[in-house]
């Protein structure tokens, strides 16, 4: 599940990953576990997840990919987030013959992004939802994730876009409908 900051991805892919009876995979949920748990890897996170920039690939690569080597199959929210991230996704998915079966795009427009991410910064005090560091997370989603999607179309996966600016039951539904 892939889509801008803001786009509906985490509850998307949690719902989507109870109706299938996998595991949902947030790579923004590791970060904050780190985080809070106050481990070395999550004091070096925090002032990167504060600003909004992207974590190093290595570093995300190595959280998910330990994920998933207990996982037959998760529900991918928020990875991966570039290209080299989705590389190095194929190959550890290849090792155990696996593949990343469909990519869903949650769409929703940039102004409405932004008034997500203020009442979503409100609601769960999240301190890495501010406007300044969701504008930099939309042009980081724009420079770095979105040819994500190009790397799997190409590669022949079955790339789905849904308009996330709809209720989040709609949007639910609407994805229902594509993984039936």
């Amino acid at each position: 599940m892939t889509g801008p900051p803001g786009s509906g991805k985490g509850t998307q892919s949690k719902r989507l990953a109870a109706e299938l009876g996998i595991p949902h995979l947030s790579t923004g949920d590791l970060l904050r576990e780190e985080v809070s748990h106050d481990s070395a890897l999550g004091r070096e996170l925090s002032p990167v997840l504060e600003t909004g920039c992207l974590v190093p690939d290595d570093t995300i690569i190595r959280l998910v990919g330990e994920r998933l080597r207990d996982n037959p199959a998760a529900v991918l929210d928020g990875f991966p987030r570039t290209v080299a991230q989705a590389e190095a996704l194929d190959v550890a998915l290849a090792r155990s013959k696996r593949v990343v079966d469909m990519v869903i795009v949650l769409e929703v427009a940039a102004h409405d992004l932004l008034a997500r991410i203020a009442a979503r910064g409100r609601e769960q005090g999240r301190s890495d939802d501010t406007e300044t560091a969701m504008r930099l997370r939309l042009r980081e989603y724009e420079e770095k994730t979105a040819p994500v999607v190009e790397h799997y179309r190409h590669r022949g996966v079955k790339v789905v876009s849904v308009d996330g600016a709809a209720s989040p039951e709609e949007v639910e539904a609407r994805v229902r409908r594509l993984t039936a």
